[in-house]
């Protein structure tokens, strides 16, 4: 037996990555609640949201270099404390600045998760199976969306806005004690059997790449097809987190003062596509794919698979909405999924955090560029009383999104090779 701890370990990552998005999907279900007591545009909506997706993008720059400095371990353990005083925080804002400042802070420190995700996956993991080790652990995000809908309407009608902040906050504490007491790396974990440590090494690089400073990223095309790769498709998802429940609940009065059976469904469909995702190119690899025709053909297929979302403008029934919408989400997570492995397939594993952090910055800077297009389109739609067809104009722009990505990844880098010192 050659042991199977290292399952321990993305099972560890999973739950942050859930509570990670729990915390930060908060405020997405909380929006027509705030909205009346705090008298929110569309537009102070959207600036809201891109006060996190800014300080989310700062911080996985300093995160990615920090980590692949200080180790996975106390990078994540950093960044989880600041994530969750910082989304506990929120109870205490009463203006739009206050709420901005709070989010602020939660990108921040949310930023962290990723870069050390990766950087434990790239540790722990052969690169056979480090798109489906990923997607596992980027399931979370789905899990996480999936269980905000249900628990923070609840606690929302038991208790009050405040308290959804501060109970979502308050669990990042409890896997605090859990990642310190069980991860280590694989090298020094007493529960790794050495049958599981010679095949955690399988696959290293079989030539020293000496340490590549973190100025001369910029310069390899490799960096850049992740860079394009987050630009272009991040604010996608950002748009599903925090306007789809703003958008079932004004084009099909959708209460979300009750949990939400319709959002609740969509994102567990994403969880499908996230691991689905891995697990389909690591199959390609098992065929006798090349590792970077595996990623590359897969990725062109979850592309063409968000395509359908722009008929949901169509969609006369709030299910026919979920239908098409989960499929593009779904197909999201599985591009995310293949996305993020790109990096460990053609870095060193020293460089693995910081690569991340560049092009989650990318990702984060189109993130904070969409939000502000939403808000002035959904305001400017919400003038003539026809905000679902504002919707519509931003599904268009989801759909093509992919294809465009993928298109520009092709061209920068047609095989994706390893980096070579």
């Amino acid at each position: 037996m050659k042991g199977n701890y290292r399952w321990v370990v993305v099972a560890l990552l999973f739950f942050a990555t859930t509570i990670n998005y729990l915390d930060r999907q908060v405020i997405g279900l909380l929006k027509p609640t705030l909205e009346k007591e705090l008298n929110w545009s569309e537009t102070d909506y959207s600036f809201i949201v891109m006060c996190f997706t800014a300080s989310y993008a700062i911080g996985l720059l300093a995160f990615g270099k920090v980590i692949d400095k200080i180790g996975s371990k106390m990078g994540y353990a950093i960044s989880i404390v600041i994530w969750s005083f910082a989304a506990m925080a929120h109870a205490l804002a009463k203006t739009s600045f206050g709420f901005g400042a709070a989010r602020a802070a939660l990108g921040a420190g949310e930023a962290g998760n990723f870069p050390a995700a990766i950087k434990t996956v790239a540790e722990w993991f052969p690169k056979r199976e480090r798109a489906l080790a990923t997607g596992i652990f980027n399931s979370g995000a789905n899990i996480g969306a999936m269980v905000a809908p249900i628990m923070v309407p609840w606690i929302l009608g038991a208790y009050g806005w405040q308290e959804a902040f501060i109970i979502t906050g308050a669990i990042g504490f409890i896997w605090l004690a859990l990642w310190w007491w069980f991860y280590e790396v694989p090298a020094k974990h007493t529960s790794v059997t050495t049958e599981e440590l010679a095949h955690i090494q399988s696959e290293e690089e079989t030539s020293e790449i000496a340490p590549i400073a973190w100025s001369k990223l910029f310069g390899y095309r490799q960096t850049w097809v992740f860079i394009v790769g987050k630009f272009f498709t991040d604010p996608i998802w950002w748009f599903f987190l925090f306007w789809l429940p703003s958008y079932f609940s004004t084009t099909f009065a959708l209460d979300l003062k009750k949990p939400s059976l319709h959002l609740a469904i969509l994102f567990t469909c994403t969880s499908i596509g996230s691991i689905g995702g891995g697990y389909i190119s690591g199959w390609l690899m098992k065929k006798g794919w090349p590792v970077y025709k595996a990623r590359k053909y897969s990725m062109f297929f979850f592309a063409l698979c968000a395509v359908p979302i722009i008929g949901a403008r169509w969609a006369t029934d709030i299910w026919q909405a979920v239908f098409l919408i989960s499929i593009a989400a779904s197909a999201h997570q599985a591009w995310s999924a293949n996305i993020f492995t790109t990096v460990s397939d053609m870095f060193p594993k020293h460089a693995v955090s910081s690569v991340v952090g560049i092009g989650g910055l990318a990702g984060s800077l189109g993130g904070v560029i969409f939000p502000y297009i939403i808000g002035v389109i959904l305001d400017s739609y919400k003038a003539d009383q026809a905000l679902s067809a504002g919707y519509n104009v931003i599904f268009v722009a989801c759909g093509c999104a992919y294809l465009f990505a993928w298109l520009l990844i092709h061209f920068i880098s047609p095989q994706m090779k390893a980096v070579q010192s």
